[in-house]
């Protein structure tokens, strides 16, 4: 989803936000070079990695992050301005993908989160585990059953803390208490400002339970419905990110843990070969393009948390990878795995959008610095629609049975194929017109078949790689997301909308036949900053794949992966629950391994 506003950069920053506990700007303050683990990347799961490990005050911790600290950063903060922290800002890597036949020929911006916390600083909050199918379909296509929906409840619980909304309404009916944990780190809570169209969607849910039926909670491992949106936001209506939960002030302070940001991870280097296999345990790191290279050693072990862009390239600039690749580009191969930077997979979205008989829609926001203003005011006071992100319900549907000639490429019979987010607003990435107030129904197909790849541009590290997610590369692909936006067009047309949708926005509206749907589509589309796959895990003995399902590098010894890269498949959900899940059973599997 997409929502700006040229009016909140200049206000932003007058209002004074409170700092975490220190942390190092120059890994010169650090004094040390040698740690039991060096962890690279601060998002989910490396923060998850970095807090569970030093949690043992006899182990030493060294955790990089290449962007800068989200200290003080309100776009951080404010749980409604998450798109002030896309493209061309500090906090985003600004990444771009390779043209794309599926979208026109067009390349477009690929936002991954570029400071402590990683994208769970600048993502759109929103909380989903997924179906228990999937869960499920991981534990087999890894062979371990330490992945199913049973045995990651645990990790569920651990990250889990539920917490009343901001405005404190009464919750009951609109969560399943009983699935759910308060004892966990990162928050999580229902929407704590309502919307103008909550009750016309719960009507519709009345009116069409056939087609779109209540869920009471979306995280029961059970995910088809209409359900209300629950949000990584605090009961303060501030962002809940690894970088404020798993490194908040009590954790960042323990003295054997190190966290150094501005630190570009250039490669990992072999240390040496432990029972045949080459071992990884230095990485190269550096503060800026021109500055020096600094090397720093694991005794036990290297983790790349870099995510599913960064991980592949650092792991191709290292020489592990598919070797005519890396000989093209002059690097020497230590492990030939041509799986690395393959499988690619990310959802990609479209954001249908309706004029609305409402003067209650975020978009005054993109319009009026007074209403920036004055809501940051409330939002100060913990009331407001600043407390909320730009996104509201969610529907998790199927496609019909006999509407695809392919083998389902969904988890199961209770897995989605596609998802609707309703904002109250403008929600693309095109500028907001000068007039009107509008509803959005972002559209996703949550099992696409099409796959991509990350493969390197240069030798260079500050030179980004080939970024293709190869969307709609498949029929599949495009029909699902013709279907989904078929019914998203359904769902406002319950009787529960009159007098409250005026029509369709004119390049929707447009679209009345296959053919200028699909114009529509490859137009408009985008992603929804999902990516998963680039270093798959597959199980122990397969020759294809990243990584074994304990998550460490094949072929390697000192050397595993905990992000969303090793997700074999995207999963039906938005990635950050899936992601500190990884995290929290990586740690263990390291625990394990170590009797710490």
């Amino acid at each position: 989803m997409y929502f700006s506003s040229p009016a909140l950069l200049s206000l932003v920053f007058l209002f004074p936000v409170a700092c975490t506990a220190t942390l190092y700007e120059s890994f010169g303050d650090v004094g040390n070079t040698t740690f039991d683990f060096v962890i690279v990347g601060a998002g989910a799961a490396g923060s998850v990695l970095a807090n569970r490990l030093s949690a043992n005050p006899n182990i030493s911790v060294l955790l990089l992050e290449a962007g800068p600290s989200n200290a003080g950063v309100i776009q951080s903060i404010v749980p409604m301005f998450p798109s002030q922290l896309g493209t061309n800002t500090p906090w985003d890597w600004n990444y771009t993908t390779t043209t794309q036949p599926g979208f026109n020929g067009r390349s477009i911006n690929y936002p991954r989160g570029h400071m402590l916390g990683g994208s769970t600083s600048v993502n759109y909050m929103v909380y989903t585990r997924g179906s228990s199918e999937e869960w499920n379909r991981y534990a087999q296509l890894s062979g371990d059953a330490g992945w199913n929906w049973i045995n990651i409840q645990k990790y569920i619980l651990r990250n889990e803390k539920w917490t009343a909304p901001a405005d404190h309404h009464n919750t009951a009916g609109q969560f399943n208490p009983s699935v759910h944990s308060t004892t966990g780190i990162n928050s999580v809570s229902l929407a704590g400002y309502p919307h103008p169209f909550d009750p016309l969607i719960i009507a519709t849910t009345k009116e069409n339970p056939g087609q779109f039926p209540f869920n009471s909670d979306m995280n029961s491992g059970y995910h088809l419905g209409v359900g209300w949106l629950q949000s990584t936001i605090d009961t303060t209506g501030q962002r809940s990110s690894a970088a404020t939960s798993y490194l908040g002030p009590t954790f960042i302070s323990r003295p054997n843990l190190h966290v150094v940001v501005n630190s570009h991870a250039t490669r990992i280097i072999q240390t040496g070969v432990d029972q045949g296999k080459p071992a990884f345990r230095s990485v190269e790191l550096t503060q800026s393009q021109s500055g020096p290279r600094i090397v720093v050693n694991a005794t036990k072990e290297v983790i790349l948390s870099a995510g599913s862009i960064g991980t592949a390239q650092i792991l191709l600039l290292s020489g592990i990878g598919d070797q005519r690749d890396l000989s093209a580009l002059g690097i020497k191969t230590i492990i030939n795995n041509p799986s690395v930077g393959r499988n690619l997979s990310d959802h990609p979205q479209t954001s249908p959008v309706w004029y609305v008989n409402s003067t209650g829609t975020f978009d005054a926001l993109n319009r009026d610095p007074a209403v920036v203003a004055a809501d940051l005011a409330q939002w100060q006071n913990q009331t407001g629609p600043l407390v909320d992100s730009p996104l509201a319900h969610l529907v998790w549907s199927r496609l019909p049975p006999h509407s695809f000639t392919i083998a389902d490429p969904a988890a199961g019979p209770n897995t989605a194929h596609y998802e609707h987010l309703f904002s109250n607003g403008w929600a693309r990435l095109a500028p907001l017109p000068a007039a009107g107030n509008f509803m959005s129904i972002g559209t996703v197909v949550t099992v696409p078949t099409s796959r991509g790849a990350v493969t390197l541009k240069t030798a260079n590290p500050f030179d980004q790689p080939n970024i293709n997610p190869n969307f709609f590369a498949t029929d599949f692909d495009l029909s699902a997301m013709k279907q989904a936006i078929t019914a998203a067009r359904a769902f406002v047309k319950a009787k529960a909308w009159n007098g409250y949708i005026i029509r369709e926005f004119e390049d929707l509206a447009a679209a009345t036949t296959d053919a200028t749907l699909t114009t529509f589509i490859k137009n408009n589309a985008g992603t929804a900053f999902h990516p998963v796959g680039t270093a798959s895990m597959s199980p122990q003995n397969a020759i294809y794949g990243v990584v074994d399902p304990d998550l460490r590098v094949k072929g390697a010894s000192g050397l595993r992966i905990a992000d969303a890269s090793v997700l074999p498949i995207v999963p039906s959900a938005h990635t950050q629950v899936p992601v500190y899940v990884v995290g929290e059973r990586a740690s263990d599997l390291v625990k394990q391994l170590y009797s710490i």
